[in-house]
């Protein structure tokens, strides 16, 4: 499975999202600290979950990271996240 079809799953195992987008961006870093020529080292992801609902942008990332914890002390070089609840404006 890739770095991105796990992130992907465990997203939407534990967050049930409306929209989830897992970008890889590790093109954009090829020759920066942390990046494989094989890439999946740096990726973006924008979720709308009800699970955030009620959570400040700082507990969101915190619970992002956590799950994602493996993928990040692992493969994963960085990780730029959008989560939003769904009742907010400008939804990713």
């Amino acid at each position: 499975m890739t770095v991105r079809a796990r992130i992907e799953t465990k997203l939407m195992e534990a967050l049930a999202p409306t929209r989830l987008d897992v970008i890889d961006e590790s093109h954009l870093h090829a020759g920066h600290a942390g990046a494989r020529p094989e890439g999946e080292t740096h990726f973006r992801v924008k979720v709308t979950s009800a699970a955030f609902s009620g959570l400040g942008r700082v507990d969101r990332h915190r619970r992002v990271n956590a799950l994602l914890a493996e993928e990040l002390a692992g493969p994963v070089h960085a990780l730029a996240i959008d989560a939003r609840a769904p009742e907010e404006p400008g939804r990713p």
